[in-house]
């Protein structure tokens, strides 16, 4: 899309620098693992925690993860994840509805929450002598939702306004959903973390509850705290708020492939627009293939600023597009996509634009970038990482993101891999996976006010 696809993995350095962190007063838990800067204890109930310490961190932060994302849905129930994280805010039997915020607020705090395709994530930001009001918090909305059916009919409303506002009335967020819905057959990538309008529309109360309760269970969540905290009291707390909420059944990600492209996928959306819009996506790997640093390496030869190829190549030379860019991140569970896209300047065809772009994949597949672009794209993903270094927040979240991918070390094998990358690794890929039979294009056809086209 024209707002860039961002890669979270740029800003995996942060733990390369590290922080000064103290390691003492864990007290062992089951299965506790110490680490330089970072302690892993995973409670008998499942509830795996993580506690990083950062004496110089101003604040503290909580956040819950869960292994409840759009894939672990099914056709016709799509919707079900994002709608229930709206409906965690409705109300315990202890905290009625809209209190948890309140609560954080008068604290001081700030707290917030997301869906993905992969996790759902809950997260605060309070003082440290604050953070046991996470704790307990969150763990009551483990266990004791209480989900009016008034509330959930409420809250599926707004839901259905913000699927309006972000995908129905968006013309290129509509052309993002009907490329990713064509180019796979089978990931449940191919629906969207929102859902289906029709389908939110049916969600029932009993759907929610039923998901919740299958899902939102202390074996399929992960808890990491950060900041300055006393660390023998927070894992204390945090040990007798949650450790005593049973386990639930074991979630396993959808064991799913995904059938061989064998040829070039078109869609095409007719939305009222200003201009012409062209989204190209191509079946990439994710993160546990060693190909993806280099694709990594060449989404910013591509687009990595003024002085990347598209930039100069569309915008600059040819003018053709108002904007461009190419983006890619391997930060997903299942294979992913590679993407470029464009939107045509005033008076110029797409087809003008869509050809350009491939014009600049196939000057990489024919000769190799220079090693000086190489080494600009290496440096602008340590920049990345190292902008992004003084935020207790992102570092947790860091490595809950890599943890529900499989493994947080696997941060530390990423930028391994980046350094790795040559510009004959670069032009190896780009030959490998941006061809045009495994490619889903989408093309956005303006029309005027009326219906008719510009």
């Amino acid at each position: 899309m024209t707002k860039r696809i961002a890669s979270v993995m740029l800003l995996l350095i942060l733990f390369s620098s590290g922080c000064a962190h103290d390691a003492q007063g864990l007290k062992k838990g089951a299965q506790t693992i110490r680490q330089d800067a970072l302690y892993e204890e995973t409670l008998p109930n499942g509830l795996k925690v993580f506690a990083l310490r950062d004496t110089n961190a101003p604040l503290s932060v909580f956040q819950i993860w869960y292994n409840a994302g759009s894939i672990h849905e099914q056709t016709g129930k799509t919707g079900l994840s994002h709608l229930l994280e709206h409906l965690m805010f409705k109300g315990t039997p202890e905290y009625g509805p809209k209190v948890f915020s309140k609560i954080i607020s008068r604290a001081g705090g700030v707290d917030n929450a997301g869906t993905s395709k992969d996790y759902v994530f809950y997260h605060q930001k309070l003082a440290p002598d604050k953070l046991y009001l996470s704790i307990e918090l969150e763990a009551d909305r483990m266990r004791n939702l209480i989900m009016d059916p008034g509330e959930t009919l409420a809250e599926t409303a707004v839901v259905m306004e913000e699927r309006r506002m972000r995908y129905d009335d968006d013309p290129q967020s509509l052309v993002y959903e009907e490329v990713m819905s064509a180019a796979f057959r089978n990931i449940p990538y191919r629906w969207p973390t929102i859902g289906w309008m029709e389908d939110i529309k049916r969600i029932t109360r009993d759907d929610l509850y039923s998901y919740y309760r299958k899902h939102y269970v202390p074996n399929n969540a992960i808890v990491i705290v950060a900041g300055n905290i006393d660390m023998d009291a927070v894992l204390k707390k945090i040990r007798d708020e949650f450790g005593g909420i049973p386990r639930g059944e074991d979630i396993r990600n959808p064991d799913l492939g995904e059938p061989e492209q064998t040829g070039e996928r078109r869609v095409y959306v007719k939305k009222e627009a200003e201009l012409p819009y062209i989204l190209a996506a191509y079946k990439a790997p994710n993160i546990y293939d060693e190909d993806s640093y280099a694709l990594e390496v060449l989404a910013s030869v591509l687009s990595g600023g003024k002085s990347s190829r598209i930039y100069k190549g569309l915008i600059d030379q040819k003018r053709v597009a108002l904007s461009a860019d190419a983006s890619y991140s391997s930060l997903e569970k299942y294979p992913t996509l590679f993407y470029l896209d464009a939107t045509a300047l005033p008076g110029k065809a797409i087809d003008e634009v869509e050809k350009a772009l491939y014009e600049e994949i196939e000057r990489i597949k024919n000769e190799p970038p220079d090693e000086k672009e190489v080494r600009k794209a290496k440096n602008q993903i340590e920049a990345g990482f190292l902008m992004a270094q003084d935020s207790i927040f992102f570092q947790a979240r860091l490595i809950a993101m890599f943890e529900m991918l499989g493994d947080w070390r696997l941060k530390d094998k990423y930028f391994e891999g980046i350094r790795k990358v040559t510009p004959q690794d670069v032009q190896r890929v780009a030959q490998k996976y941006l061809v045009e039979d495994k490619r889903t294009v989408g093309v956005l056809i303006p029309l005027k006010k009326g219906g008719s086209e510009k």
